[in-house]
């Protein structure tokens, strides 16, 4: 469970806190709590997202109860270091959209003495670990890992399952082609789902709507 630091303290401690799951299971409603309540505490706070992340809106960070809070949309994980300036607290959602040099960007905020709060998607509609959040996991100082339930029995659910059969680069998608799936569920989804063919030119990236 991570801390929340004495903000009257005279030493500005940083840290990196990430909040990982499947779709549905309250990222981003967990970070806008954190960050609401950050600024309850009057401190300065900056909120940044993909500029892929549209679903909802292109200028707030959304959770799929509705709740929001407005942000800044970036196009790569250097321009946070750009934008970011006197601040007590930076919110990062849907991380798992970013490149991987959004490890060595957290890691600087924190180290110069800023609390941050990263969300995302630990892995993609395959079960494979996405993006730079395996990464982030690794230098955090603390992780919450939050659970959806299995639309199917009922479960603590973690996986991602894609129900379309769509194979586009970008697909944004909420519970019309995804749904949440424990791990029982979701192996017997893909055991009776017919194996995908390779693919040509590399590996395509489904985005995923957290």
């Amino acid at each position: 469970m991570f801390i929340e630091r004495d903000i009257n303290t005279n030493k500005k401690i940083g840290s990196i806190e990430v909040v990982a799951g499947s779709m549905f299971s309250g990222k981003t409603e967990e970070l806008i709590r954190r960050l609401k309540r950050a600024k309850i505490a009057k401190q300065k706070v900056e909120i940044y997202k993909p500029m892929t992340d549209v679903r909802y809106s292109e200028t707030e960070v959304v959770s799929h109860d509705e709740n929001s809070i407005n942000s800044t949309p970036v196009e790569n994980s250097s321009t946070i270091l750009l934008l970011t300036g006197n601040v007590d607290v930076v919110g990062i959602d849907e991380a798992q959209f970013f490149d991987t040099g959004l490890i060595e960007v957290v890691t600087k905020l924190a180290n110069n003495g800023i609390r941050v709060i990263v969300a995302g998607l630990d892995m993609d509609f395959k079960g494979v670990p996405f993006g730079p959040i395996p990464g982030l996991m690794a230098v955090a100082d603390h992780i919450t890992k939050v659970h959806a339930i299995c639309v199917r029995c009922g479960n603590i659910a973690q996986f991602s399952h894609r129900k379309s059969e769509k194979d586009q680069v970008v697909l944004l998608g909420e519970k019309d082609i995804y749904e949440p799936l424990c791990r029982s569920c979701y192996r017997e989804e893909n055991e009776k789902s017919p194996s995908q063919p390779p693919q040509k030119g590399g590996v395509k990236k489904e985005i995923l709507k957290g």
